[in-house]
């Protein structure tokens, strides 16, 4: 950076600070339930800076930060108030629960600290790449946030004033409803959840006539058991399915056959926005469907009494949008088979489902490019880490989502940070990780909490008939037994795949269809170390108020 464009961004900087209401933050999230945390945000580009301004209901010390799982372990933050000498602020870390250390590399920069009608308001900004290893990196994937504050400026133990909520910065699609806005409500009926650690109740219902086509853009839980709900689907049926019911899921009823994912939530998710030019087709053609809602309950401590009315509330519009927006269920085909378990005392072990998308012309010819924008990543307790692997040609291109601190609490809807195309002949593979450390008895693959999934939904457009494409290792051809746990997950991962394909009248191909392929490491930003151009930037204005000083003195 030239001296005088460096002199020119300090000004520009300083003169910011002293107009805090003057910063263009388009993204805002309240961080609690009850609206006492407040954060706006934005970024010129993701090469550049991101700018935060975090409102908090209090006159004391406010705290912000990064974080893998929520909590203070390897955590970045800022900290920083408004106090009897004038602001202080600056940048910390901490690598486990306890007061934060002071980074050495200052990657933040205060822009203003004010405080109004008994709130603090702190502004401030960071390079989105930064060169220090102690900062949190921000990508176009979902990131945990923390915040924490207190009743004064002496910075101690947070106590109960503290939260985390997972938000995507760079790709935010901010949820809006209109106020005459028309939508479906889809819930169960008071229904008694067993004392089970793990109950599916399904209800198959018709939705209310829309003898047009219209679109769904909004899906937002309706959750009156937040303790015990864990994940809802509703599919939609196939043309056979004629018979409304609302009992236990899984039982050899017909409506065990509706498995097209229409819409989905699960546990720490929220309402889910579709982009603006894409929309769920719901009505007309489609106005005999027949639905299926299934609610997941996990319910450890076994609680009875539990009467539940939980649903989905779909917004939908009859303007409609470019694009009808498919779900593609893909990963590891989610059915036990005694054969195919995760051990226990694995620190870390892979599993993996593949879908070749060359088979999809069997049903459905000619196959459109899949235009993926949003994914859903879906494993049980075990699960540590979930990618999507997008293949081409026999080579990786990039991935169609990834989570390398997997939260089986913390499960939400993901943007992707731009359009992923799906080409007829690629391949997606999913791979996931888990951890059974703690375990004593081999996790099948299966329904159960206690059993392992390992999924990916994809959200993409234009739809097709296709509904979910999994697989699982073959393994009747198993020639041989393995005791040791590296020697068994080379064995799995050598094993043929067995692909099924679902479409979306319930019927069913399964094909002996390739082995699975290695997925490379996610690539990380290269950091743009900005030391020399600040070396540069501080020697120059030493220079200007040396020369300031001379002149002052003369």
């Amino acid at each position: 950076m030239s001296a005088p464009l460096c002199f020119v961004s300090i000004l520009l900087a300083w003169m910011a600070g002293a107009r805090a209401t003057d910063y263009n933050l388009p993204f805002m999230e309240n961080l609690d339930e009850g609206s006492l945390v407040n954060l706006k945000w934005g970024f010129d580009n993701v090469q550049g800076n991101i700018t935060f301004q975090l409102t908090v209901n209090t006159t004391g010390w406010v705290g912000f930060g990064f974080s893998p799982h929520g909590d203070m372990e390897d955590a970045d933050i800022v900290m920083g108030g408004l106090g009897s000498d004038g602001s202080y602020f600056a940048d910390y870390y901490s690598l486990e629960e306890e007061m934060p250390k002071r980074d050495k590399e200052q990657s933040y920069t205060l822009l203003s600290m004010t405080e109004n009608d008994g709130q603090t308001i702190m502004t401030f900004q960071r390079p989105i790449e930064t060169c220090d290893e102690k900062d949190f990196p921000i990508t176009a994937q979902s990131i945990k946030l923390i915040y924490a504050y207190g009743a004064t400026d002496d910075i101690k133990y947070h106590g109960r004033f503290r939260g985390t909520k997972e938000v995507n910065l760079l790709n935010y699609k901010p949820k809006t409803v209109p106020p005459d806005a028309k939508y479906l409500s889809l819930k169960v009926d008071k229904i008694t959840v067993p004392p089970n650690t793990t109950y599916y109740h399904c209800k198959v219902m018709k939705l209310q006539d829309l003898p047009t086509k219209h679109h769904i853009y909004q899906i937002e839980p309706e959750i009156e058991h937040k303790e015990v709900v864990h994940h809802m689907l509703l599919y939609h049926c196939p043309s056979f399915v004629k018979e409304q019911y609302d009992k236990p899921c899984y039982r050899g009823d017909i409506g065990d056959h509706c498995f097209g994912v229409v819409a989905s939530w699960a546990i720490g998710g929220e309402a889910y926005t579709l982009p603006e030019n894409t929309g769920i087709p719901i009505g007309g053609t489609q106005n005999d469907t027949y639905y299926r809602l299934e609610i997941h309950y996990n319910n450890p401590q076994k609680k009875e009494g539990i009467i539940d009315s939980s649903g989905l509330r779909l917004y939908y519009t009859d303007k409609l949008r470019q694009h009808d927006v498919g779900i593609l269920t893909t990963g590891v085909f989610p059915v036990s088979h005694m054969e195919y378990a995760i051990p226990p005392k694995a620190a870390k072990f892979q599993s993996y489902g593949i879908c070749n998308t060359t088979l999809f012309s069997r049903f459905e010819d000619p196959i459109p490019d899949l235009q993926v924008f949003s994914v859903l990543l879906h494993t049980h307790l075990a699960g540590r880490k979930v990618r999507v692997g997008h293949f081409r040609k026999g080579k990786q291109i990039g991935f169609l989502g990834v989570n390398e601190n997997y939260d089986f609490d913390m499960q939400e809807i993901v943007n992707l940070g731009n359009i992923k195309t799906i080409k007829s002949d690629d391949e997606i593979i999913v791979e996931c990780i888990y951890n059974t450390s703690d375990r004593t008895q081999s996790t099948m693959m299966g329904l159960s909490t206690s059993d392992e999934m390992c999924l990916a939904f994809l959200f993409y457009y234009p739809a097709i008939n296709i509904t979910s494409c999994t697989s699982r290792p073959n393994t009747t051809l198993l020639s041989t037994t393995a005791d040791q746990i590296d020697e068994y997950q080379s064995l799995m991962n050598t094993l043929p795949q067995v692909q099924y394909i679902t479409d979306d009248k319930s019927r069913s191909s399964v094909y002996k269809y390739g082995t699975i392929r290695n997925v490379m490491e996610q690539p990380t930003a290269a950091c743009k170390n900005t030391n020399a151009a600040s070396g540069l930037c501080t020697s120059w204005m030493e220079r200007i108020i040396l020369l300031l000083l001379l002149i002052a003195i003369m």
